[in-house]
């Protein structure tokens, strides 16, 4: 297939473009700054509110995988025009081109879309997807990780260091980037099911309570570290303090904070791909540990 594709210079995107062209697709790949083509790879000068970018990243597409998003931002605006704006201008062009394939990647934070401007962003993106007509399917992963990955990358150095804040009692569902970006090419077969909200994981039911995750990214790296749960109130007033201090680097947003602090992020039994299209190849043990490997030889641990 051709594939358009947002998000590609971004963590998951990146992992799936490699994958793609491995699979012998041809990708079209939208990018803010201009790289040079390679092998199996396009790449479309342009943003998401570049309707002319736009235009020629569909161009003689079998289907889009729209991967781009704004996860932390300083205020509702951003969220809003990263994420809701930005995908209604991808099916706008999807639609002006003639495609009916849309594969669209969201997140398990719009399942509770008062909780954060993320989620409710998220949500809101969901809405204008399932309303536009296309061959859609909308992919909420849990929290990804994998080689690459700078938000894992912290909790993997506290984890290092022997101790790990974790936020209130909770649970969270877990999904290698390589397991996620094989599931977004197998969505964008227009042979695949559409009309569907899809919630994929490592396939451990229940998840991991945090202080699992914690003792994981320990083993991880053959260490032994101590975990303990900081109480929402400290959480909210440390996204407080980080915001003055960092200002629009900070990276605990209030928003962030919000999401961090809720107790369910596991996804949902009755939304799992179907065995016969999908199924994940790579458990939290084996994951983490080549995750950790590849931090330690890139320089990064």
């Amino acid at each position: 297939m051709r594939l358009a594709v947002t998000g590609g210079t971004g963590f998951v995107g990146a992992r799936l473009l490699e994958l793609a062209v491995a699979a012998g697709h041809q990708v079209n790949a939208l990018t803010r700054r201009p790289r040079k083509d390679r092998e199996g790879i396009r790449w479309i000068d342009g943003s998401l509110e570049d309707r002319g970018a736009l235009t020629r990243l569909v161009d003689d597409a079998d289907a889009v995988i729209h991967v781009a998003g704004v996860i932390t931002a300083r205020d509702p605006a951003a969220f809003e025009t990263g994420n809701v704006a930005g995908t209604l201008a991808v099916l706008a062009a999807a639609t002006a081109a003639g495609l009916r394939r849309f594969v669209h990647v969201s997140s398990l934070a719009a399942r509770e879309p008062a909780l954060s401007h993320y989620g409710g962003s998220k949500a809101r993106s969901e809405e204008l997807v399932m309303r536009s007509g296309l061959d859609w399917i909308v992919v909420r992963p849990p929290a990804v990780y994998g080689p690459g990955d700078r938000e894992t990358l912290e909790l993997f150095k506290a984890a290092a260091m022997g101790v790990v804040p974790l936020p209130p009692a909770g649970r969270l569902s877990l999904i290698h980037v390589d397991d996620l970006a094989r599931l977004l090419l197998a969505l964008a077969d227009p042979s695949a099911p559409s009309q569907r909200v899809l919630e994929p994981d490592d396939g451990r039911p229940g998840g991991y309570t945090h202080k699992e995750f914690a003792s994981a990214l320990a083993d991880a790296q053959d260490r032994r570290a101590i975990s303990f749960h900081v109480p929402a109130p400290l959480i909210r007033a440390g996204a407080r303090i980080d915001g003055l201090l960092r200002r629009s680097k900070s990276k605990l947003t209030a928003d962030r904070a919000a999401y961090f602090c809720h107790p369910d992020w596991v996804v949902s039994p009755d939304k799992r791909p179907p065995a016969e299209l999908w199924q994940p190849r790579i458990d939290a043990d084996a994951g983490l540990r080549a995750t950790a490997e590849w931090y330690c030889k890139h320089g990064w641990l």
